[in-house]
């Protein structure tokens, strides 16, 4: 299946820093934004540079994780609208620090179900969907933030935690 997903003029845009996520989170920008690209130009094969800017983001073991388990939240987003989804393009250098509004909405998602805002999640879920709550991206979204939460909990579930035993 080919969606329709679009690249977005350089006029609607926000800059990145105006929305107050957390480092974690603005790195997630440039794999969602390879995934999306697969979706407009599936020969492309940009999924695996998305997978390789995580991997080199985050570490092998970590990044492959984050990437694979980004992967199903762009999935559903891009089923439940069709490929309706503006975001920019991940080469362009210009552009690194602005974000489209369906990318912030997307991001803004993740940032509040990180860390258990329902309110704010379930706002910001109803903005990216244009009010349908659809459970399979809520779904992905909360298996994303289980899997990768915000704050002291926010380390690699099934890592071990190495310590020093004597």
């Amino acid at each position: 299946m080919t969606f329709q997903v679009s690249l977005l003029p350089d006029f609607a845009q926000a800059p990145l820093v105006t929305f107050g996520f957390d480092p974690f989170e603005t790195r997630l920008i440039a794999v969602m934004r390879h995934f999306l690209t697969t979706a407009a130009a599936p020969g492309s094969q940009a999924w695996h540079r998305g997978f390789v800017v995580a991997a080199e983001t985050w570490g092998e073991t970590h990044g492959l994780a984050v990437a694979y388990a980004l992967w199903p939240v762009v999935r559903e987003l891009l089923a439940l609208r069709g490929g309706d989804v503006a975001y920019k393009d991940p080469l362009d250098l210009d552009l690194r620090d602005f974000l489209s509004p369906d990318e912030a909405q997307f991001i803004a998602m993740l940032h509040h179900m990180r860390r258990d805002e329902t309110p704010e999640a379930r706002d910001a879920v109803e903005a990216l969907t244009r009010g349908r709550m659809e459970p399979a991206l809520i779904r992905a979204g909360l298996s994303f933030a289980d899997r990768f939460p915000s704050g002291a909990r926010n380390r690699l579930r099934g890592t071990p935690e190495l310590r020093l035993v004597r």
